[in-house]
């Protein structure tokens, strides 16, 4: 049997990884900018973190939800003081797209409606709000029929005010920062605005914060320069440091009913030792002012740099766009400087951190990157 090829790959076999940094096979090194989308928040193989998840793989690594798991109560308490969203409700799943799937289904449970609205160049996981993301016609959205889905463009108010006045609208899901779309960070005003005319009429705001939250962006949640709050809040990624988790967050308006939502695997008891470990790391060493300082260092030096066309994000996510196609740019990186990046379309690198990047370390990257350019 082989692998199912939907995924190109680099011709590179990572074994190990500590810190901001990972090894291949071969025992080169890699200064790691990208963290496997995101998932590395707190650094690979931080020794808190695999102390933790050590300690319960050797108790109890799963059981249903149908008794009282200690872990799961721990997590949505920490949670909560951390997010600012303590007084919402947490379900726990196993990743993003689960995460926009469950949200969506409590604002059409909530409604009575199917139609969604999202935004052009957003991703929201292999979701019902799943948006094309290639040229490919094989890849169609939305993926099922469950939601009718209107896709408008970005930080346009009067176009979402129109398309809700229809009266069939059951949630608007936006993210707090784009991602796969390029970085795009939305308009202060707009998502003001967004909050007051889903409030007004009775549609449920979600926040899709899977990429840009958990101190990503330099705030726990990247809607937060807003001011906001979302009625759902999606998350996954950099919540189990690697490991598979995903959650929402739930405003006391949605009432929740046994057997309105089901899951096999989420909130296992490994699962959230490995959620509660990155939130202890967090907390202790300050990571989310780290990612907002040392961001604000690293735009501002690739700033400086004249081959750049455009610098944008929020704290550790951080879009470098060019005005030519970046495939080689960013193959150089790789296999040359020993730098791992994202990618976001054609022309725009992609960074994704872990969020315990220091200064010494962008000017490592910087002085890479230089070589490349040159």
């Amino acid at each position: 049997m082989k692998l199912f090829n939907v995924y190109p790959l680099f011709d590179i076999e990572i074994v190990k990884g500590k810190g901001c940094y990972t090894y291949d096979s071969k025992g080169n090194e890699y200064l790691d900018l990208y963290g496997g989308h995101a998932v590395i928040s707190v650094g690979h193989t931080h020794p808190y973190y695999t102390q933790k998840i050590t300690e319960q793989a050797q108790k109890l690594i799963f059981y249903s939800n149908s008794v009282i798991n200690g872990l799961q109560i721990e997590l949505a308490e920490k949670l909560g003081k951390q997010s600012g969203y303590d007084d919402y409700s947490l379900f726990l799943i196993n990743s993003g797209a689960e995460a926009n799937e469950n949200a969506l289904k409590l604002a059409s449970f909530h409604t009575g409606k199917k139609k969604v609205i999202a935004f052009k160049k957003s991703f929201h996981g292999r979701t019902s709000a799943a948006v094309r993301v290639t040229d490919n016609p094989k890849i169609i959205a939305p993926i099922n029929n469950t939601f009718e889905v209107s896709y408008l463009a970005l930080n346009d108010i009067e176009a979402v005010k129109a398309e809700i006045a229809k009266g069939d609208v059951c949630a608007v899901i936006i993210e707090g920062i784009q991602g796969i779309g390029g970085i795009q960070v939305p308009q202060v005003e707009f998502m003001q605005q967004l909050r007051e005319v889903c409030t007004q009429n009775g549609v449920v705001l979600i926040l899709d914060e899977i990429q840009s939250g958990y101190g990503r962006s330099g705030k726990f949640f990247a809607h937060q320069y807003a001011g906001i709050k979302a009625d759902l809040v999606t998350m996954a990624k950099g919540m189990g440091n690697g490991f598979p988790i995903g959650g929402v967050l739930i405003s006391p308006m949605f009432t929740p009913v046994y057997g309105m939502l089901g899951t096999t695997f989420g909130g296992n008891h490994l699962g959230c030792a490995a959620a509660i470990a990155v939130l202890d790391i967090m907390e202790k060493e300050k990571l989310i002012e780290n990612a907002a300082n040392t961001g604000d260092y690293l735009m501002n030096e690739l700033k400086k740099i004249p081959q750049i066309k455009d610098v944008r994000g929020k704290g550790l996510m951080i879009g470098i766009e060019f005005e030519q196609p970046i495939k080689e740019i960013r193959s150089k990186l790789l296999f040359e400087q020993k730098v791992f990046t994202g990618v976001s379309g054609t022309n725009v690198i992609r960074l994704l951190p872990p969020l315990i990047l220091t200064t010494a370390q962008v000017d490592t990257f910087i002085e890479r990157l230089k070589k490349v350019l040159s």
